[in-house]
């Protein structure tokens, strides 16, 4: 059964860093990150594919940077310069081809 295993969340200052991983027990073509902030629908924040093609969203083009080690099967998140409104679960996911599937989530919290 293919998983994927989250870690890196918790509580940051605004203007801090912080770092997501997320590993995955298959080989996934397409790995993102999505978010959940609180009383909102979810929303993408960036994916990339096995070749390295990556897309984000707009409010976090230039202080977010996914990445993946296509050797661990795992995809990262930088954030940078992270705001209250950053603040939000945050879910991987992971597309197969034939079967898709979600991490559990990870709490971030920017919060002075």
């Amino acid at each position: 059964q293919v998983q994927l295993v989250e870690s890196g969340g918790g509580l940051v200052q605004p203007g801090g860093s912080l770092r997501l991983s997320c590993a995955a027990s298959g080989k996934p073509y397409i790995m993102a990150w999505y978010r959940q902030p609180p009383g909102k629908q979810r929303e993408l924040v960036a994916r990339v594919t096995r070749g390295g093609n990556t897309a984000y969203a707009d409010s976090v083009t230039g202080r977010f940077t996914i990445s993946r080690d296509n050797v661990k099967n795992t995809v990262y998140l930088q954030k940078n310069s992270l705001k209250p409104e950053d603040t939000a679960v945050y879910y991987c996911y992971a597309d197969l081809g034939p079967l898709a599937i979600w991490g559990q989530g990870t709490q971030v919290t920017v919060s002075s």
